[in-house]
C-alpha cells in the first residue's frame, strides 16, 4: 500500500513537472498565426517564459541574446548580454553561474532553444526560452536598445521573410 502510494505520488509529481514544457502551457502571442508557426518550429524542450513575465521580472534573470553580433548591435532587450549563435561567446560562458535563472532569446525562439539545450547539457539548471523572443517583445511595444545602449525603434529581423512577424508599426525592420 505504502509503495503504491509513493509510486503514485512520484508519478503525479513527474506529470506535473513536465507540464511546464508542453505546448498547451505556453504563453499566448498577439498573432495566432505567429503562435502556430512557433508551435511548428520549436521542440518545447526548454521551459518557456512569456515576454510580459520577463518585462515585469527582468531583474530575476540573466538575459542572454542568442543571435549574431550584427543583430545584437542593431537592437536587443535592455540589460541582455550577447551570447551568440551558433557558437556561444566563451568569455560569457565562463562568467555564467550554473544556478542562476538564465533567459535566452533570439528572433523567434528557435536559436535560443538550441542554445538553451546546450546550456542545460553543460550543467546549467535554471534555463528558460523567451516565447516569441524579441519579435514578440517588440510587438508588445517593450523597449529596445542598440549596441551603444541607446533606445531604438529599429529591429534586425534576420531576413525579409521573417520580418512579417514583427507587426508593431512603430518598429523599423532591417535585415
Amino acid at each position: 500500500m505504502k509503495a503504491t502510494l509513493t509510486a503514485g505520488l512520484v508519478g503525479m509529481f513527474l506529470a506535473l513537472s513536465s507540464c511546464a514544457q508542453v505546448p498547451e502551457q505556453r504563453p499566448r502571442l498577439h498573432n495566432p498565426d505567429f503562435d502556430r508557426e512557433l508551435t511548428r518550429l520549436l521542440d518545447f524542450s526548454v521551459p518557456l517564459l512569456g515576454v510580459d513575465s520577463l518585462y515585469r521580472q527582468a531583474q530575476d534573470y540573466i538575459i542572454l541574446d542568442a543571435r549574431t553580433r550584427e543583430e545584437y548591435e542593431v537592437s536587443h532587450i535592455p540589460g541582455s548580454v550577447f551570447l551568440g549563435y551558433p557558437d556561444a561567446d566563451p568569455e560569457v560562458m565562463e562568467t555564467l553561474p550554473k544556478d542562476r535563472p538564465l533567459l535566452l532569446y533570439c528572433s523567434v525562439g528557435y536559436r535560443s532553444e538550441r542554445m538553451a539545450e546546450r546550456l542545460r547539457k553543460a550543467g546549467f539548471t535554471r534555463v528558460f526560452n523567451l516565447y516569441g523572443s524579441i519579435f514578440e517583445w517588440a510587438n508588445r511595444g517593450y523597449p529596445l536598445e542598440n549596441g551603444r545602449g541607446e533606445t531604438t525603434d529599429t529591429l534586425h529581423t534576420y531576413n525579409r521573410a521573417w520580418s512579417k512577424w514583427v507587426e508593431n508599426p512603430k518598429v523599423v525592420r532591417v535585415w
